[in-house]
C-alpha cells in the first residue's frame, strides 16, 4: 500500500509541473497565479491540493491498516451496597 501511498502524493505534486504545458485543473491556476503575482488565488489553489495530499495520505493508511473488530468491555461488577 505505500507505493499507492507515494504514487498520489507525486501525482498531486505533478500537478502545477503538468500545469506548465497546457494541463488544467487546480495545478493551472496555481500556475496562472504564480505568472501573475496574484497571492490570493494562487495560495487558495495551493491550499487546496495540499488538503487534498493530506486526505488522501489519510485514507490511503487506513485502507492499508488492517481493521480490528468490535472491541469487548467486560461487565463491571456490582457495587457493594
Amino acid at each position: 500500500m505505500t507505493g499507492i501511498n507515494q504514487t498520489l502524493m507525486l501525482s498531486l505534486s505533478m500537478a502545477v509541473i503538468a500545469a506548465m504545458i497546457g494541463a488544467g485543473g487546480l495545478g493551472a491556476v496555481v500556475f496562472r497565479s504564480i505568472t501573475r503575482v496574484e497571492v490570493g488565488p494562487g495560495f487558495e489553489a495551493g491550499l487546496a491540493i495540499v488538503l487534498l495530499a493530506i486526505l488522501l495520505d489519510r485514507l490511503s493508511q487506513n485502507l492499508a491498516r488492517p481493521s480490528k473488530g468490535p472491541e469487548r468491555v467486560a461487565p463491571r461488577a456490582p457495587e457493594p451496597a
